[in-house]
């Protein structure tokens, strides 16, 4: 009796253990699975390699804008760096991400992926590979660029969703090639949109926790619909390694690049002639506003579609076209994006009064792909290679005692860990000329150092004067 009810009281036992270990319904096999979504499209996102030959034998790659620790840090990963005897000609290759648009040979990546290089090699995840017959064409500012190859059948191909839609929160899957393993997916959430990463003048970056890292670069950002709303292009990263803030550019901004690119072999954006800034709580008032919005024209090419619209300085744009200006940010973006000859509507705040101005949209020369529109801070405060630099105002000139013979561009603090530190820069000096280019303003400084970069130098050189007009050449190394 004893013993029955023992192995009664056992059977009971294992059918509660049963019961403990066995699953709850809702959480049998985790979260819902990407891989249904996953298996179509791996076909067509491919690995792409380059090899460029650099004739300096110290420095890095031309396609890299800063050094492996920089917060920004690009996607693009160095896997091979032969140096040869001092002072010969060296290879660097190097691996990014990118995917095919076209069954007929196009395929999209980042600018900076193929930037200098001598030969580009796409391969694929069937083991095939097919060297790049033709850069179509690419934009530095959005980092986007257009590649052609021949294949021998069609490709596997993907398509572009509507990133205007994207929310926060909503999921996200990456697919690309980090540190060369090929295939590699991750998957996370939106964590902004409108993100303004001070890359450029037409930041509009989605921020994403889905892990990516580099290699990554050039690769797609899909929705749950396995349709592309992102090219991955840049990560915050102390480290090198994904810290879960990555950025990608917008798949709305990105049709439109590589379809100009396409027709063109460039991009075409508007251009307005102004100089904005952003209208501070302390002019608001002045200005008629009950809170600070807008763009505050600063200044007006006089030549420019702007000027002949009737547009004046202290005009502020508060409309482009239907588009709400919020700040001066929001302009760039606005006109870049308007089509070249079109009539655009403008709604502008004038002493107080509210006026409707129509501009005919000029083509942005391409002296000046840096910028359509030049912005900066309200107080003009620019930082970079770790000085900061003001324009020579009366107050500046009489805090640092300089000589009214001298005009530029003061600096008015210096990282002590910088470059500029080392070769004995230092707070009061002020830049007088930019690779023997006058300046006047610290963004025309900025707009020297980025056209060096972008030549491939790795050192900027600066005019600079003492307060009482001494000079001297300082040449300072860019990364």
């Amino acid at each position: 009796m004893r013993r029955a009810c023992l192995l009664r009281y056992a059977a009971t036992a294992g059918l509660g253990l049963a019961a403990l270990l066995a699953p709850a319904p809702g959480f049998a096999k985790g979260p819902v699975s990407v891989a249904d979504i996953a298996e179509g499209l791996q076909d067509a996102v491919v690995n792409i390699s380059t090899t460029q030959t650099l004739k300096e034998r110290n420095g890095s790659p031309p396609g890299r804008k800063g050094p492996k620790t920089s917060p920004f840090d690009e996607l693009f990963d160095d896997f091979f760096d032969e140096e040869g005897p001092d002072g010969s000609p060296r290879k660097v290759s190097s691996l990014g991400s990118g995917f095919v648009i076209d069954p007929s040979g196009l395929i999209v990546t980042n600018n900076h992926v193929i930037e200098g290089a001598d030969e580009i090699i796409v391969n694929f995840t069937d083991g095939s590979k097919l060297k790049v017959i033709k850069i179509l064409g690419h934009d530095p500012e959005t980092d986007l660029a257009l590649l052609q190859v021949k294949p021998r059948k069609p490709l596997k191909a993907i398509t572009f969703g509507d990133s205007s839609i994207l929310r926060v929160g909503d999921w996200v899957m990456a697919i690309g090639n980090p540190f060369g393993l090929g295939g590699s997916l991750t998957v996370g959430v939106v964590s902004a949109v409108k993100r303004d990463i001070n890359a450029g003048p037409y930041d509009n970056f989605i921020q994403t926790d889905a892990a990516i890292n580099r290699g990554n670069s050039g690769g797609p950002l899909f929705n749950m619909d396995g349709q592309v709303v992102g090219v991955n292009t840049a990560i915050i990263s102390p480290t090198g390694g994904s810290i879960g803030i990555g950025f990608a550019v917008p798949s709305n901004t990105a049709v439109r690049v590589l379809n100009q690119l396409k027709e063109f072999g460039e991009t075409r954006r508007g251009w307005l002639g102004v100089h904005v800034q952003n209208v501070t709580d302390e002019m608001a008032s002045t200005l008629g506003l009950e809170e600070p919005m807008g763009a505050l024209v600063a200044s007006v090419a006089p030549e420019g579609p702007a000027g002949s619209a009737g547009i004046k300085p202290r005009d502020v744009i508060l409309d482009f076209g239907g588009q709400s200006i919020r700040n001066m940010r929001d302009l760039p973006r606005a006109v870049a994006n308007g089509t070249v000859g079109a009539d655009v509507l403008l709604k502008v705040l004038r002493d107080g009064e509210l006026l409707d101005l129509t501009v005919t949209l000029g083509r942005l020369p391409a002296s000046e792909d840096d910028e359509a529109i030049e912005t900066e801070d309200s107080d003009g405060v620019k930082e970079l290679l770790g000085l900061t630099i003001e324009p020579l105002t009366a107050d500046l000139r009489a805090k640092f005692e300089i000589s009214g013979t001298v005009d530029g561009v003061v600096v008015t603090a210096v990282d002590p860990d910088s470059p500029a530190a080392k070769k004995r820069i230092e707070v009061g000096d002020v830049i007088v000329e930019v690779t023997q280019e006058a300046v006047h303003r610290p963004e025309e400084v900025v707009a020297r150092l980025r056209a060096v970069e972008k030549s491939g130098r790795r050192k900027i050189l600066f005019l600079l004067a003492n307060a009482d007009g001494d000079l001297r050449l300082v040449n300072v190394p860019i990364s």
